[in-house]
């Protein structure tokens, strides 16, 4: 319940993190330890992978009503942190050689705009770093408020694309600024995301920011940006989850 508590507070202080913060409505979160799998498939089945603290079985979260859930954390007693990427604006060289060295896995949400015509670059970095491709929308637009065929069809196009230029189809989705809306969630699960992804820290300038207490926390996904300070800011955040007693592992993982 404390848990719970924070997270909701920490809501309220997100603008102050990031460029890419935002209010939000109430959210529900996924992604409980389940002491044994669910039986068969579809929504309710769970996922096992090996990791450094024992197997992880996650509940897979579940579109209700024609919406993707929202996740902002993952609920775990294991000392877990997750690493998300977004937009792609700046290819800095150095940053697949960062990743292969640390194995972090992040989570790449990407917009279509700064992928077009780097191709190569972005794929080089999924193939080599074990890294999860999502998506972020074509021309990261504040979705918030828009009609819902302009939320769908920069959701889709965006994930459409990909497939073609990267051969792989993202499944998860984080909004742009964080804002979101009803329609925001139902186009995302026309899209075929199954997660609106949100976060509970960020690094800028290298320095990785809290929305409550000042450490990282079991369970907490982490924002970054392909910026000029793209080094700064990975290494913050590997000496951040070090100093904190934490290991970066695949979000995807946990969101079935």
């Amino acid at each position: 319940m404390k848990l719970v508590a924070a997270v909701a507070a920490a809501a309220a202080l997100a603008l102050a993190l990031t460029a890419c913060s935002a209010n939000e409505p109430a959210q529900r979160e996924f992604g409980t330890s389940q002491p044994n799998p669910a039986p068969g498939g579809g929504p309710e089945a769970t996922t096992s992978a090996p990791y450094p603290f024992g197997t992880v079985q996650q509940k897979a979260p579940a579109i209700a009503n024609g919406q993707v859930p929202v996740v902002k954390r993952i609920p775990t007693d294991k000392p877990y942190v997750f690493l998300t990427m977004d937009d792609g604006a700046v290819k800095d060289p150095g940053a697949l050689k960062l990743m292969q060295q640390n194995g972090t896995h992040p989570v790449l949400f990407l917009n279509q705009k700064y992928v077009k015509g780097h191709e190569a670059y972005f794929k080089q970095i999924l193939d080599a770093t074990g890294a999860t491709l999502g998506d972020h929308t074509v021309d990261h637009p504040n979705l918030k408020g828009k009609p819902y065929e302009f939320q769908r069809k920069e959701i889709c196009d965006d994930a459409d694309d990909f497939q073609r230029g990267l051969g792989v189809r993202p499944s998860l989705f984080r909004p742009p600024f964080g804002n979101y809306d009803q329609n925001t969630l139902r186009a995302a699960a026309a899209c075929g995301m199954r997660a609106a992804v949100l976060w509970t820290a960020a690094v800028n300038d290298g320095h990785v920011q809290f929305q409550a207490g000042d450490k990282l926390k079991p369970g907490d996904v982490v924002l970054m940006h392909f910026r000029k300070t793209f080094a700064e800011d990975y290494t913050a955040f590997v000496e951040q989850a070090k100093k904190d007693g934490l290991t970066p592992v695949p979000l995807a993982d946990f969101l079935g």
